[in-house]
């Protein structure tokens, strides 16, 4: 058995005494000035933000059916996120008003044109709502209910900040004659889509309370078993959202302090500083009575690190103590380095310039999430990855964008909440100081990622094909994307995997402490395919509980997934083996552009 810590998460946090030091770097970063400069062409880039734009059009057009209300091809938790995606990419539409009308631009035309795509993607939103299969993943995993959590938490955000500040092009616009048109009475109209609000929110409620039953502390003293910690921190509908018509039940906030500090009480990251993907209870699967997670799953996932980070920010939100930003930025730094680049030097650890590629297929090291600075899953360089593990890059950029927003001070009418004293948690006094020191530390942390960013967001924007689908493996854009037949696959370019297990993209060995003494003797398990995907045929969905695949299953799956790429495997676009180019690595691309753009239009 399995014990997940980031369905925990989405629970939960604990937190140290807050310092006084509000600095998030590291001192070598410190002392040394960010050498991003090149990087500064992107603040309101017109052609990034076209990008963007490109990229959800692409998501939407090539993907999206308008009258069935969903993504044929997703399953019901990559659905979930795709719908968190275009809430956060119709976020920086209007943000893009917002820092346009602040820079002095002029934006009558521009009001109108991004309105009538904000209206757009709402609308397919709207249209999700209805399409979405609630009644099936009320029958799944715990993690795929509290996707469907964040994600209307996350349009619910949108709606609450888009209705809330002037949306409207300014004064002046239409005068005929020294008259307004539309008159000011349209004009200051409610934005329509708070009529959606009761509706996202209660939906979001509902999951999150299917999901909390699996809390559960007879065993590991805490955690989900299958399910996800980090989610259940990021997902407490109520709690640190602040819209007035929350009942702002403290119970929300309670049970993800008690889910963060569990997880990082429980030894779930290894020596990189990782998350790793969870516990196993040794004994478990035979009947033996102990209830301690004793073996550690040691693979390493990026969403695992993401999730997390929407947590630590909303704890912030909710109980301002710098421990819980300093530990987000901890782990963003953890992952940036695993990918092999080096923040002090703004580059990769590698020369990736003086690779032997063409004639020995060299590829730079496996550096523990990434090789050359880019950040990669463990499946992606031999193009293996399952449907879930497409999704997973595009979660960590979703959730590090939202980590580095920049910090506002709560506004003096926020509701306080009553919550029981906690010794664990030293909270400092909040003073304008405070929030302005955190605030502009908190900017200048970010702001040395955008030179990784920028490195990410180039190497995944050239694995666009023809179409403009993104590919999966991102490195394969910054190689030129090299021909498959070229690559060699050395032991210290690949992920080392000894005792690790990639259920999710291999699927679950029929090994003790994965399935039960019972399902081991029965001997049906080899017959059934690890995640065989079949949209054509009720959508079989195995992410947790599907089975190593036999020679025979794989021949199938490999069948289908060929079918559901955007195109045949061709040997000069490694990003055609497999699954191919499909909604989920296109939401990657998305997420990855948008991060950028959303860092680079920051000011201090």
């Amino acid at each position: 058995m399995l014990v997940k810590w980031d369905k925990v998460v989405l629970l939960a946090t604990a937190a140290s005494a807050a310092s006084q030091s509000f600095s998030f770097l590291p001192h070598n970063l410190e002392r040394d000035k960010p050498t991003i400069a090149e990087g500064q062409d992107y603040v309101f880039n017109v052609t990034l933000f076209d990008e963007i734009i490109d990229a959800i059009d692409v998501m939407q057009e090539a993907y999206f059916q308008p009258w069935v209300g969903t993504w044929p091809s997703a399953i019901d938790w990559t659905a979930a996120v795709l719908g968190t995606h275009i809430a956060g990419t119709l976020e920086t539409l209007h943000r893009s008003l917002e820092i346009a009308a602040s820079r002095g631009i002029e934006i009558s035309e521009g009001w109108s044109a991004t309105e009538n795509t904000i209206s757009l993607y709402f609308s397919q939103l709207i249209g999700f709502y209805f399409g979405q299969n609630i009644f099936a993943v009320r029958q799944e995993a715990y993690d795929d209910m509290l996707w469907v959590v964040l994600g209307w938490l996350d349009t619910v955000k949108f709606v609450d900040g888009y209705s809330s500040t002037p949306s409207r092009p300014p004064s002046g616009f239409g005068e005929i004659n020294g008259v307004e048109f539309p008159t000011e009475t349209l004009r200051n109209r409610t934005w329509h889509g708070t009529l959606w609000t009761p509706a996202f929110a209660h939906r979001a409620r509902i999951f999150w309370e299917l999901a909390a039953v699996g809390w559960d502390t007879t065993l590991c003293g805490g955690g989900q078993q299958e399910a996800t910690a980090a989610r259940h921190v990021s997902s407490q509908p109520g709690d640190l959202k602040r819209q007035k018509w929350y009942p702002h039940d403290p119970k929300y906030l309670v049970a993800a302090l008690d889910a963060y500090n569990w997880l990082i009480s429980s030894n779930m990251t290894n020596a990189l500083g990782l998350f790793t993907d969870g516990f196993h209870i040794s004994g478990y699967s035979s009947g033996s009575n102990n209830t301690e997670c004793d073996e550690r799953d040691e693979m390493l996932y990026t969403y695992n690190q993401g999730v997390l980070l929407t947590g630590q920010r909303n704890l912030f939100s909710a109980e301002p103590n710098p421990s819980y930003m300093r530990a987000g930025h901890t782990l963003i730094q953890n992952v940036i380095r695993a990918t092999g680049w080096d923040l002090a030097l703004d580059s990769p650890v590698d020369d990736i310039d003086n690779l032997n590629l063409v004639e020995a297929g060299e590829l730079p090291p496996w550096r523990g999430l990434g090789r050359a600075g880019i950040l990669e899953e463990v499946c992606d360089a031999k193009g293996e990855c399952s449907q879930d593990g497409q999704t997973f890059k595009g979660i960590w950029m979703h959730h590090f964008t939202a980590f580095c927003s920049p910090i506002v001070p709560p506004s003096p009418d926020q509701p306080t909440l009553n919550l029981p004293k906690r010794t664990t948690t030293a909270r400092p006094p909040v003073r304008p100081e405070f929030w302005k020191s955190i605030a502009k530390e908190h900017h200048a942390a970010c702001q040395r990622y955008l030179g990784w960013l920028k490195h990410n967001a180039h190497a995944a924007a050239r694995t666009r094909d023809s179409e403009g689908k993104f590919g999966m493996w991102w490195t394969a854009g910054l190689l030129n994307n090299v021909k498959t037949s070229e690559l060699r696959f050395g032991p210290d370019l690949l992920a080392p995997m000894e005792g690790v297990v990639d259920y999710r993209n291999q699927g679950v060995p029929q090994t003790s402490g994965w399935v039960t003494d019972e399902e081991l003797l029965s001997g049906g398990a080899e017959e059934e395919s690890a995640m065989v995907y079949d949209d054509q045929s009720n959508k079989a969905q195995h992410p947790m509980t599907g089975r190593r695949r036999s020679r025979k299953s794989t021949k199938k799956m490999d069948h289908k997934m060929d079918e559901r790429g955007s195109q045949e495997a061709v040997d000069d676009d490694p990003n055609t083996r497999g699954r191919g180019r499909t909604v989920e690595t296109q939401s990657g691309g998305l997420a990855v552009l948008r991060a950028l753009w959303e860092l680079s239009v920051q000011v201090e």
